[in-house]
């Protein structure tokens, strides 16, 4: 068998090759970013053709980098941003439109109309998620409805609709010469439009959205071999599919009901293992799939989904000016010795879990002549911290246990002001891996069960090594003193669009 396995990560702002050894040492990595793009207030798109071309792009430069050889891979893992949609005619393999990112809120009127009286709660029960513009369904029906000529595609059968990872699959299994249209549990069920307990299509929400089914991928377990890739990966086995946050999961080791981790990148993302039967929320927070591997028994998580994190970051840099790096972020926060009692709540697209309000809006409160813009970046990075608590306090209460602890990853994990003002506010121990890209680890495990790269889930636990740990200092009464303010300008943003 040959010695590696790689993993494609296909990120919000990027996408990343990185090819594994046994050990689950990365050995090589390739990444590039694509464009964002912002037509309208609250719309964000990316270039579906430009994803796909940087995504075999980075593949081939990891192994150019590395020395080897498409023979030299026992698999790939594709590991994606989750909730973005792609419509695509199979006949041109051309995209019809933009790819909708997971952070767009056009979709907040057709997302109000299914809602009804009964509320955006009405598909919860089935699919585990509320009615939110975060979600990939609506955004298909709003193609269907919005893009020229798409309605006419799918009736005549020559539409196809799914998330970044049914994208890559049919690219790199042909195409339009006989691509691959399918997707794993993971990515499904953040669709709106899967059933939790059967993880197949529900009908009649697809019915209701006004999504053809035959429009939609096969939904297949997060680790099987799918197909092998054509052309310049000529043989290559696709064996693994995890939606990125679930990757994280994965290759964070957290196969026990009750294992947690938080990952920060241009959003944080916050899941814990709940076991073999979904759970459903009473907090806001979002009853999600966290893999399948092969025939075995699907696993589910807890969810909360925080948008803008590292974005956050990146507007600081982008918008303002203010840094001209994303790294000097903490330099300049570490100028000031608190916040100065300004918050920065960062609801660009709405307030996500545990409030889940489209209507909200980002504020920055307590603003004062004392404040300078080291106070800002201060800000900036706290917020992630307080989002972080709001989700971590909801989980507890589902599922009804006190985390002791909090394994991180991510971009973000770097900062060590933040992470010191995460443990913190958190009250817990903060964890971070030796190894920091869990997401596309998470993937080459997956795909690496399935060929037998790795043998089971006890060996791959094994690899997990702690990296560095942050304790919290912080006074109880300062901590919630900082938590009651970040409380208040939360409700400052609230209802803010009519």
């Amino acid at each position: 068998m040959p010695d590696y396995i790689a993993a494609l990560d296909q990120g919000t702002t990027s996408s990343k090759c990185i090819i594994f050894d046994q050990n689950g040492n990365p050995l090589s990595s390739a990444q590039q970013e694509h464009r964002q793009i912002f037509p309208r207030p609250g719309w964000v798109e990316h270039d579906p053709m430009e994803i796909w071309e940087n995504s075999l792009a980075v593949i081939l430069r990891a192994l150019k980098d590395s020395r080897l050889s498409v023979q030299d891979l026992s698999g790939l893992g594709i590991t994606n941003q989750r909730e973005t949609a792609v419509a695509w005619s199979k006949i041109t393999g051309k995209a019809i439109c933009n790819a909708i990112v997971w952070q767009d809120t056009r979709t907040d009127q057709i997302c109000q109309e299914l809602a009804g009286e009964q509320g955006q709660d009405r598909y919860r029960s089935r699919v585990g998620l509320p009615l939110s513009t975060y979600f990939s369904g609506p955004k298909m029906a709003w193609i269907l409805r919005e893009v020229p000529g798409a309605r006419d595609l799918a009736d005549r059968g020559e539409l196809l609709l799914g998330t970044i990872d049914s994208w890559l699959v049919w690219n790199l299994t042909g195409g339009i010469k006989g691509g691959l249209h399918l997707t794993d549990v993971s990515n499904a069920s953040r669709t709106m439009l899967m059933d939790l307990n059967h993880l197949k299509w529900d009908k009649d929400i697809l019915a209701e959205f006004g999504i053809p089914e035959g429009t939609l991928p096969e939904i297949r377990s997060s680790s099987e071999i799918y197909g092998l890739a054509t052309d310049s990966l000529n043989g290559l086995q696709i064996a693994g599919i995890l939606g990125d946050q679930q990757a994280a999961l994965f290759g964070q080791t957290c196969f026990d009901p009750g294992d947690a981790k938080n990952t920060y990148g241009t959003g944080c993302f916050l899941l814990l293992n709940s076991g073999q039967r979904p759970t459903p929320s009473q907090h806001g927070l979002l009853t999600t799939l966290a893999y399948k591997i092969g025939d075995s028994k699907a696993v589910y998580a807890l969810e909360g989904s925080v948008a803008i994190t590292g974005a956050l970051v990146q507007w600081l840099r982008d918008n303002l000016g203010l840094i001209s790096s994303s790294a000097e972020v903490e330099e300049l926060a570490e100028q000031v010795d608190d916040n100065g009692g300004i918050y920065f709540v960062p609801a660009f697209s709405g307030l996500f879990a545990p409030y889940w309000q489209s209507t909200a809006r980002g504020v920055i409160a307590g603003l004062t002549r004392y404040i300078t813009k080291a106070h800002l970046a201060r800000a900036v990075l706290e917020a992630t911290a307080y989002q972080t608590r709001e989700i971590l306090e909801a989980m507890e209460k589902d599922a009804r246990i006190k985390l002791n602890s909090l394994k991180v990853d991510g971009g973000m994990v770097s900062n060590q002001l933040l992470m010191t003002f995460q443990a913190d506010i958190l009250n817990v121990p903060v964890i971070r891996p030796t190894i920091t890209e869990t997401t596309a680890l998470g993937a080459a495990y997956a795909a690496g069960l399935a060929v037998g790269f790795w043998k089971s889930l006890v060996e791959l636990r094994e690899y997990w090594k702690e990296g560095q740990r942050w304790v919290p200092t912080m006074r109880e009464d300062v901590r919630e003193a900082y938590f009651k303010g970040w409380k208040k300008a939360v409700a400052r943003s609230m209802d803010w669009v009519d």
